[in-house]
């Protein structure tokens, strides 16, 4: 992480308590970040926050370590749970948030539960029933356990939203308000709302059931981290397979994400990389869980260095010393190419975004180069980039499913 990522503010000088410190410090973690030296000073003297800031700027830290300091201070001699909910929009959002907890919180004494659909539901089930101090979790699965009077939510002493925005674009606010107007009044618990953006859908959601937060923004004069060096090709169609096998050997990526707009495009591309001598990752939407979480953590681990992704896959991933961003098609929606360059150059590290400008989406470019602000310089597709490539062999189509043949009795021919 570089220095001029923190600010002159050392953890060790805030609030918090000595098992708190001991975690930060297991972890390597000395100075604050913009969002965490403003955000945490306010939470952690039990004043709510609704705070705004970049992706991979330390919001997970600030909220974490307001509810480990809060579930602290609470010296009641009987205990009722759970105590604490983070809320998530992702699957793998609420996976990560669950791993930095069990990291900063490694020297404290709570139970914690990972909770989100797809897979472990008696596992899970069982966990909310138990005493569990704070859960960790997905809108969906979580009120299916609730509805089911699987624990209550009396006793919640703090609440948190983060990624707020998303919530909203992947249609759960009706879920979050059903859990919060089934919570303890607003005023008798700690409230703690994080998002990249906190429009005016958030920042009422933010008013209604905060009790008087305090907006805390951190504020970046460019739409895209100055982090992320941007650059564009402009290829043929016939091109962009070539291209990138190209701009992978001259690069040689660390961890690389690349992102498609269709499955179909996924899978080709998958076939041709691993023809091609790249073993690849490939996440789209209908992967089951258990496999998606064993490919990102192939991933995180170094087994597999390029992942494939379409956006509403990569929703929520939040993976370090990610180098390059290849937007091999280009988004149709301005905001989701912020959020998949915002993959790379995370805390404060350094990353590349290499968009490509094809005859099927160059529409998107202008509208793109106008909501960041900023237009993304074009190189030349030149020859040493495009390498003689070897083509798959092609991928056995799929039986379709065949109703059973019914044997039926002929009519019986009257005789004459």
């Amino acid at each position: 992480m570089k220095k001029t990522h923190l600010t002159e503010t050392r953890f060790i000088n805030l609030e918090l308590s000595r098992p708190i410190l001991r975690g930060l410090k297991d972890a390597g973690f000395d100075q604050c970040s913009p969002i965490q030296n403003q955000s945490l000073p306010i939470a952690l003297r039990d004043r709510d926050v609704a705070g705004q800031a970049q992706t991979g700027t330390g919001k997970t830290a600030s909220f974490l370590l307001a509810t480990f300091q809060r579930l602290l201070n609470d010296k009641s001699e009987t205990k009722k749970y759970p105590r604490a909910l983070i809320l998530a929009p992702t699957r793998e959002l609420a996976i990560q948030i669950h791993q930095d907890a069990l990291l900063l919180g490694k020297h404290l004494n709570f139970n914690m539960a990972l909770i989100y659909g797809g897979t472990d539901y008696q596992k899970q089930l069982k966990a909310v029933r138990s005493n569990v101090d704070i859960i960790i979790a997905t809108p969906g699965r979580i009120i299916d356990f609730y509805r089911q009077k699987a624990f209550s939510l009396d006793n919640i002493q703090v609440m948190v939203m983060d990624e707020a925005d998303r919530m909203f674009d992947l249609g759960f606010i009706k879920d979050i308000r059903y859990l919060l107007n089934r919570m303890p009044s607003p005023e008798k618990r700690l409230n703690l709302l994080f998002s990249a953006t906190l429009s005016f859908k958030v920042t009422e959601l933010a008013y209604e059931h905060m009790h008087q937060p305090v907006m805390v923004k951190i504020e970046s004069e460019e739409m895209t981290s100055t982090s992320i060096k941007q650059f564009a090709f402009c290829p043929a169609n016939e091109q962009k397979i070539p291209l990138l096998i190209g701009l992978i050997k001259k690069h040689t990526p660390v961890r690389s994400i690349v992102f498609v707009n269709t499955k179909r495009s996924a899978e080709k591309l998958a076939d041709y990389l691993a023809a091609n001598g790249h073993k690849t990752a490939l996440l789209s939407g209908d992967v089951p869980q258990d496999k998606r979480e064993r490919l990102l953590a192939d991933f995180q681990e170094s087994k597999v260095t390029i992942m494939i992704a379409t956006d509403v896959a990569a929703r929520g991933l939040h993976i370090p010393d990610v180098s390059h961003v290849f937007n091999f098609d280009l988004p149709q929606d301005c905001e989701d190419y912020v959020h998949r360059i915002g993959r790379t150059a995370r805390f404060g590290a350094e990353g590349e975004a290499i968009s490509f400008i094809c005859e099927e989406y160059a529409y998107s470019m202008p509208d793109i180069e106008q909501y960041i602000g900023q237009k993304v310089p074009v190189e030349r597709v030149t020859e040493d980039l495009l390498p003689e490539i070897i083509k798959p062999a092609p991928r056995k189509p799929k039986p379709k499913f065949q109703k059973p043949y019914k044997k039926t009795a002929r009519p019986h021919k009257a005789s004459a």
